[in-house]
């Protein structure tokens, strides 16, 4: 006897459908993301175009040339801003900055980087504290658009006013504006600020470890992700970072759940700030 399904089993299988569309399409992998997540910005991409149902959008995807980027661009989440959290940032200054300070070079990943906020805000804090010299920041991202825009420092000086208001909540010790100059739009952070900050290409869900890190900073960008795929991003964190070294997360993840906990020390339990244990100690 066939078995009839109900509306919510058929947009489950829809959905499957189109995710896994999409991965073969573009080798970019969503079906372990949180389904709600993605649900909410294929509702916003059907009402958009005035589709009706999900099978409608994958039809799209598979006959209407370019159809597929506009919705890899919906699924790419860019929501980020300097000196966001602004107390992570005094945190890491007053407590990961001495450990720091002891390295002849430091290597930071700043993965999930968006559009670079915070990727901008750690060499703000870095020169302040007299180490941005030494350092080498990698930002990264699955989304290449919005690398190729972080790249050039430019930022709507609209949000310059918030972010000046995190940057003085973080401690930052200098007029804010010193960092950047604008023009009635825009305003363009510094070069030197830039020098040491390399934007690159990188999936957590496919790719593999770039380098070895003394921090890793991942924000906001596991709540997107079922559990078994935040396993396997933190596993891939864990390989990334050297012994001692520090992963930053968001005020919304935490490694309590996973595994993988009982590796760190819990350095900053407010700030999600954890250190990686060193071989043989408990």
């Amino acid at each position: 006897m066939v078995h009839l399904i109900n509306d919510d089993e058929i947009k489950e299988l829809e959905m499957d459908l189109l995710l896994q569309a999409v991965f073969r399409l573009s080798g970019f992998d969503f079906r372990e993301y949180m389904r709600s997540s993605i649900f909410r910005r294929v509702q916003h991409r059907m009402r958009q175009d005035g589709l009706s149902s999900i099978s409608q959008l994958i039809e799209k995807v598979f006959h209407t040339e370019g159809y597929i980027d506009i919705l890899l661009e919906d699924f790419s989440i860019n929501v980020t801003e300097m000196f966001r959290d602004p107390a992570f940032f005094s945190a890491f200054r007053k407590k990961v900055i001495p450990f720091l300070r002891e390295l002849p070079e430091i290597r930071i990943w700043h993965a999930g980087c968006s559009t670079g906020e915070e990727a901008f805000s750690m060499a703000i804090l870095l020169e302040e504290e007299g180490l941005y010299h030494k350092a080498r920041i990698y930002a990264t991202d699955m989304n290449e658009a919005v690398l190729k825009g972080a790249g050039k420092g430019i930022i709507d000086l609209k949000r310059m006013q918030s972010y000046t208001k995190n940057y003085l909540q973080a401690g930052g010790e200098k007029a804010f504006s010193e960092y950047y100059r604008t023009d009635f739009e825009n305003a363009y952070l510094n070069e030197n600020l830039l020098k040491n900050i390399f934007f690159t290409q990188h999936n957590l869900v496919t790719d593999g470890s770039i380098n070895e890190f003394h921090v890793i900073i991942c924000r906001n960008v596991m709540i997107y992700f079922n559990a078994d795929l935040q396993a396997k991003v933190n596993a891939l964190f864990y390989e990334s970072l050297c012994e001692g070294g520090f992963l930053g997360l968001g005020n919304k993840e935490t490694l309590r759940a996973m595994n993988i906990s009982e590796k760190y020390h819990n350095f900053d339990v407010a700030e999600k700030i954890y250190q990686k244990k060193e071989q043989g100690s408990p």
